[in-house]
């Protein structure tokens, strides 16, 4: 990689939803020992991955309402996940790998059981009261404004024994800080510098652009929608215009520290609102989820790519996701008939483009969600939703990891059941497979260490308007990448919308099994569902 460019424009991130992933005393949740013990599969000798980097949810001590999201103490560990010596036990193995490690960060409430809400909802005038954004009814005892929960309902609670209103943008358990309160940001920056001191490469951070909302906290305006969530214009419940300099000061501390970094979870569909949170005195990279939603077109995927540059500018780098904790995973929303050949796809797409991805653990072996009966639900917006919406558990499935009871997850008995086909769908399988999926990704991410130009080079579509498969190049210097990717189960031919001048062509890799890519100066021919890449001279 180049001394120059900032590592985590380079590295390749890894996902780690820490319940799900492996469980070393048999109670059913993965752990952070049990992350250690599979290390090796993500960064080392033999047949690892080879990501550079890891997102690991959280695991400080929570009540779990919302899994982990329900923070009830920012500086420990949960002991069911283990302590802080298990935590810094596995930073340390995880440095020796040269492997990097983001914790997850939920500034924008708590958990009702934190110190904290639990001093702040003692009286009215307890210190932590102003922590917490509480509020007198409006006449006939309704509440403050018309805010509505993500998760469904008001988004104000009635507590009785202080006789107020306190807020909570997600579940009632959640409660939301108090930005405006420099106590608070206090606080907040006190636990950055905790997790920076131990090491810690950086932050994911969770709904980042919630923290603040205006101080009147005046109704949102309608709009036409499908929950009650969905039909308010939330101009007042985010993206404040303090935001600006909330995250000055956090990138002043990382900075402080070196080669820290943060990424941040926009909530929102605008991407030229997201991208005005990125830069150099703001965050390193925020998601921008319209690339996620992306229906299965290379004609929506180009859109969005080009739409999130232009945002972006010269000040920013894009990040791309296909599958996270809260999403279905993209091979159930885009496999159909052809899972395992839509995932290599998907897997070329995200890896190929410009921008720094983000793998979701199980995605590397093409792991579709669980489907889970009513009475199997535990996420809740899926149990107050259901049957319209089925909560987001079924991307929470546990890693295959081989054919063992259990699929190797646990001795004991998972959270969530593991995934039925696991037997023929695991890693210890795929890792036998030279046409796995696995071997894919491990392909794929060996050449973009291999090649600065999918490291580091521009994007460039070679059709405007392309249909059925996508064809595009990165550029660096006198280096070129041609990555063609075929998103139907047919032969197709892309046409290019100008002639592709180059002396040879190499092809580097292809998916297909029977036959493969051949590019011309005026075309390319992929196979059904092909996913190829070439180097040009």
């Amino acid at each position: 990689m180049d001394a120059n460019t900032p590592w985590w424009q380079e590295s390749v991130f890894y996902h780690i939803y820490l319940r799900s992933f492996s469980d070393s005393d048999g109670d059913g949740l993965g752990d952070l020992a049990g992350l250690a013990q599979r290390l090796d599969h993500l960064r080392g000798a033999g047949q690892s991955l080879g990501v550079d980097a890891l997102w690991l949810s959280p695991c400080y001590p929570s009540p779990d309402k919302d899994f982990g999201y329900d923070v009830a103490d920012y500086t420990d560990i949960d002991p069911r996940y283990g302590d802080l010596p298990t935590f810094d036990a596995l930073l340390a193995q995880c440095h020796a790998r040269d492997l990097r490690l983001l914790m997850d960060l939920v500034f924008n409430h708590t958990s009702d059981q934190h110190a904290w809400f639990v001093a702040s909802r003692r009286d009215r005038h307890n210190p932590h009261r102003d922590w917490y954004l509480w509020r007198d009814p409006r006449p006939g005892g309704r509440p403050p404004n018309n805010w509505q929960s993500v998760f469904g309902g008001p988004a104000w609670t009635w507590d009785p024994t202080t006789r107020q209103f306190y807020l909570h943008s997600f579940l009632k358990e959640q409660p939301d800080l108090n930005w405006r309160n420099p106590q608070v940001r206090q606080a907040l920056t006190e636990v950055v510098h905790f997790w920076l001191q131990r090491g810690v490469d950086g932050f994911r951070l969770d709904v980042f652009n919630l923290w603040f909302k205006h101080a009147d906290l005046p109704d949102n305006p309608f709009k036409p929608g499908l929950r009650p969530y969905d039909m308010q214009r939330h101009i007042y419940d985010m993206d404040q215009p303090e935001m600006a300099d909330a995250l000055r000061c956090l990138r002043e501390i990382l900075d402080q520290y070196g080669a820290r970094m943060a990424v941040g979870e926009f909530m929102g569909r605008d991407a030229r609102l997201a991208a005005s949170y990125v830069g150099p005195d703001r965050l390193q990279m925020v998601f921008n989820f319209r690339f996620s939603h992306c229906r299965w077109d290379p004609a929506a995927f180009q859109q969005e790519v080009l739409a999130w540059q232009d945002a972006l500018g010269e000040r920013g780098w894009p990040c791309y996701v296909l599958s996270n904790h809260d999403l279905p995973r993209a091979v159930t929303r885009y496999g159909g008939r052809h899972p395992q050949a839509v995932a290599k796809v998907a897997a070329a797409m995200l890896l190929t483009l410009r921008g720094t991805p983000f793998i979701y653990y199980g995605e590397e072996i093409g792991m579709p969600d669980l489907r889970l009966q009513r009475s199997q639900i535990l996420d809740p917006p899926g149990r107050r939703y259901w049957p319209f919406f089925r909560g987001r558990d079924g991307a929470r499935g546990p890693m295959l990891w081989d054919d063992s009871p259990q699929a190797g997850f646990t001795s004991g008995q998972p959270w969530l059941p593991v995934h039925p086909d696991y037997p023929r769908l695991n890693l210890a399988r795929q890792q036998r497979d030279p046409n796995s999926v696995f071997n894919f990704y491990r392909a794929l991410i060996a050449l973009r260490r291999a090649h600065a130009p999918l490291r580091r080079g521009d994007f460039q579509p070679l059709q405007a308007h392309p249909r059925g498969g996508w064809a595009y190049l990165r550029a660096l210097g006198d280096q070129r990448l041609l990555i063609g990717l075929n998103f139907k189960a047919r032969p197709i031919s892309l046409p290019f919308d100008q002639p592709l001048a180059f002396g040879s062509a190499e092809l580097l890799l292809s998916s297909a099994s029977n036959g493969h890519a051949r590019l011309s100066r005026s075309h390319l021919e992929l196979q059904p569902l092909e996913a190829a890449l070439f180097a040009l001279d």
